[in-house]
Formats: C-alpha cells, sequence, structure tokens
C-alpha cells in the first residue's frame, strides 16, 4: 500500500469517527444507517413498520416525505435496540 493510499484510508477513518461524534438533532436514514452499520434500505424498513420512531418530513429533493430520526431515538436504540413489533390480537371476521 502507497503513503498516498494508506494516507486516504486514514482521512476516511478520521471522517467516520467525527461523524460519529457529531450530535445533529435530526438523523436521515442514510445517516442512521451509517451510524448503526445497517443498509438504508433496512432503516426505512425499521421507521415504516414502527421499530424505529421516525417522523415523516418534507426534505425539498422529490414529492415525497422522507423519514427522519431525532438523536433522543438514537440514544434510545443504543439503549434498548429496535421497538419491539406489535401483533394484533384480535382478528376481525
Amino acid at each position: 500500500m502507497s503513503i498516498d493510499e494508506r494516507l486516504e484510508e486514514l482521512r476516511a477513518m478520521v471522517l467516520m469517527l467525527v461523524e460519529r461524534q457529531t450530535t445533529k438533532e435530526w438523523y436521515t436514514t442514510e445517516e442512521f444507517a451509517r451510524l448503526v452499520g445497517r443498509a438504508e434500505f433496512t432503516v426505512r424498513e425499521w421507521c415504516r413498520l414502527g421499530r424505529i420512531r421516525a417522523e415523516k418530513r418534507r426534505s425539498g429533493r422529490g414529492a415525497f416525505p422522507s423519514w427522519v430520526i431525532s438523536h433522543d431515538e438514537w440514544l434510545r436504540y443504543q439503549r434498548e435496540g429496535l421497538v419491539p413489533i406489535v401483533v394484533n390480537r384480535y382478528r376481525h371476521s
């Protein structure tokens, strides 16, 4: 590995560490996915299923709102993990 390649690798690692330490009020699904080491699709599904408490907000990028996850939810996720799936116990005939 050349010196330039090693420096680029170290730069990328430092950026990742700084990003992890930066506290934001809200995270996009992409940012949250990077923090938890999962695919963005997985995080969107967690939001859709209520496994992560998230809100839909217009981002100005397209016709549809995007999921956003609060810093408080990130802290809750670190402590407790995913919200359990609630199974509907009542069947409608």
